[in-house]
């Protein structure tokens, strides 16, 4: 087995190239991502066969994009459903964000989706940036997201980042040794609380 020593290099990663998910009906998400929010259809593939398992499964694979290059991509298999949620996990948590340059291109989008009936959360603060969240008709949670931090103050978090999972880790395998002992049964909670300020609707 070769060694890390002697493997290549990672390529380097620049950009989301696309994500895909499935589609409920292709015409009803090209509506919801190019007519309301302005993402032009830009590629189509049909086959009937998936050329990375050889397996049969006709689709209609089609592709939205984004300023920078980047698509967000669909599976039509032609049967009208959607992927279904998965059972373990909240809605909110599964979800893509897209970028947006300002404050009030988030009010302005939010302002669309509302006008074509679309039930819109936020303007919410992040503080390193604000966002809005909505669902697209296939059950998707997106969100789009006004960075305010800038390039230094981002810098200067990522030299935290290691450091702060690093003693989630630690925390966490103390915790799954006392769950395995039977002493802990709820989920571990962080050891810091970046919102303080956010109080669960349960508890107001």
């Amino acid at each position: 087995m070769p060694t890390p020593a002697t493997l290549p290099a990672p390529a380097p990663i620049q950009q989301l190239h696309h994500y895909a998910y499935r589609a409920r009906d292709a015409e009803e998400t090209r509506r919801f991502y190019e007519d309301i929010l302005g993402l032009p259809l830009y590629h189509i593939i049909q086959s009937d066969v998936v050329p990375s398992t050889g397996e049969y499964c006709p689709y209609t694979h089609f592709f939205f994009r984004l300023q920078d290059g980047s698509f967000i991509a669909f599976f039509d298999l032609g049967d009208d459903e959607a992927a279904l949620p998965s059972p373990n996990t909240p809605k909110w948590v599964n979800h893509i964000s897209f970028r947006v340059n300002t404050e009030q291109e988030l009010e302005n989008t939010k302002a669309r989706l509302e006008a074509s009936g679309i039930e819109v959360l936020g303007v919410t603060d992040h503080h390193i940036f604000k966002s809005i969240y909505f669902f697209d008709p296939n059950g998707i949670r997106l969100e789009l997201t006004a960075q305010l931090a800038d390039e230094f103050e981002m810098l200067e978090e990522s030299k935290t980042a290691h450091a702060r999972l690093a003693e989630w880790t630690a925390r966490k395998e103390v915790w799954r040794r006392e769950r395995a002992e039977g002493k802990s049964s709820a989920p571990l909670k962080p050891q810091r609380n970046d919102r303080p300020e956010v109080v669960a609707r349960s508890q107001s």
